[in-house]
């Protein structure tokens, strides 16, 4: 029986956001013990939080009968500090999720979902947002669940067209938006290619550059620089502590744009939507530079160690600057099932059209190497069979 209520027919063919399972739910499925369970499907930081943060959470629990501070006021001024921007060039959000969502609330709900220009016959037509192929699976969901239209672009090497991309911009289009480093390929856009772009993208649109993987790269272009100056008005970065702070559970991310902007998404963003022990956490864990580096030399020789081991195997792979890696293995879906029978939980990739691939987050020197070991005798099994 359907239910009588008037639901938003947008949501008919809304996907769901499959995220990485979880250890309890595999060790439930297939009677494991947790505890001899890996995890390397969430592109989580394997070392944990910062240490200066588990304090900081400790001493918040203290008084979580009381409503966190609404504004997050010392995160935001020690955030702005740290980036040499205001406060009012910061919006917080129940992760980066929460920011993409803002943002389509501010540029594709209600009359938004309507651009300005018009269609043949002098009517509004509908509003668009511009990815890429193989992009994060949240852009294309807050696009459909405002009734805008996705213009899909082809990836170029599994990388971000960005030439292409430009090309797709119309009259209707509201937002672009890149992930740079890309969630799922790991790719990166060149510095010069970047700026380019940047530049180019017409005033009227938003671009969201999603950066929450930025913190692994060697040398990143700073548009922070852009919105410091004012330069850059519809230019939008996004953030977050769930990777190199390794406060995922904590869902705590955050914008950097213009003041005029964030003022909008303030006027949409909940009460209280950052919890004070995740403000607490966060807020240690921007003084805590040693797990940052730790993390990223962990990381580092994690993606060495797979890519030295997949060239031996001869299975192709994406190059990632992320804390994670793409790995062609066949029959994707039937490796992940497998390798979960043996207590390392990865992410098949066929919700991004890419059926024979998986994605591994980078885990720890032993994690990595249970991982691989799992690996070989997963796909020794498929040539045995063949």
């Amino acid at each position: 029986m359907t239910t009588p209520l008037p639901i938003n027919p947008a949501l008919n063919h809304l996907p769901v956001y499959q995220p990485g399972r979880p250890i309890e739910e595999v060790a439930r499925e297939l009677g494991l013990d947790p505890d001899s369970i890996i995890k390397l499907a969430s592109n989580e930081n394997p070392l944990g939080p910062s240490r200066l943060g588990i304090v900081a959470m400790r001493q918040a629990l203290k008084q979580v009968n009381l409503y966190p501070d609404g504004n997050a006021f010392y995160l935001k001024q020690k955030l702005a500090a740290k980036l040499g921007v205001t406060p009012a060039n910061l919006i917080l959000g129940n992760g980066s999720n929460e920011v993409i969502e803002l943002v389509g609330h501010a540029l594709l709900g209600g009359e938004g979902a309507t651009a300005t220009s018009l269609g043949d016959g002098g009517v509004a037509a509908t509003a668009e947002v511009v990815v890429s192929q193989y992009c994060f699976a949240v852009y294309p969901i807050v696009t459909a669940l405002f009734g805008a239209k996705l213009v899909v672009v082809p990836a170029k090497n599994h990388a971000h067209d960005l030439d292409a991309m430009l090309a797709a911009i119309t009259p209707n289009t509201r937002i672009v938006f890149v992930a740079n480093p890309n969630n799922p390929t790991g790719t990166t856009v060149g510095r010069e290619e970047l700026a380019r772009f940047v530049n180019a993208v017409p005033a009227n649109v938003l671009l969201a550059l999603d950066e929450a993987y930025i913190e692994f790269l060697n040398e990143p272009l700073d548009l922070v620089s852009e919105i410091r100056n004012g330069s850059k008005p519809n230019l939008l970065l996004m953030r977050t502590f769930s990777k190199i702070y390794g406060l995922a559970g904590l869902r705590i991310g955050y914008g950097i744009g213009h003041p005029d902007f964030i003022a909008a998404l303030e006027k949409i963003r909940q009460p209280f939507n950052i919890n004070s022990v995740a403000q607490a956490g966060a807020l240690a864990a921007l003084d805590d530079s040693k797990h940052v580096e730790k993390t990223r030399k962990v990381n580092s020789r994690g993606l060495r160690l797979y890519a030295r081991t997949f060239r031996k195997l001869k299975l192709e792979f994406i190059p990632s600057q992320a804390n994670f890696i793409l790995v062609r293995v066949g029959d994707g879906q039937r490796v992940f099932g497998e390798l979960q029978k043996l207590g390392v939980i990865v992410r098949p990739m066929g919700g991004y059209q890419l059926p024979e691939w998986i994605r591994i987050s980078i885990g720890t020197p032993k994690e990595n190497q249970r991982c691989l070991e799992a690996l070989k005798s997963v796909l020794g099994q498929s040539q045995t069979a063949s």
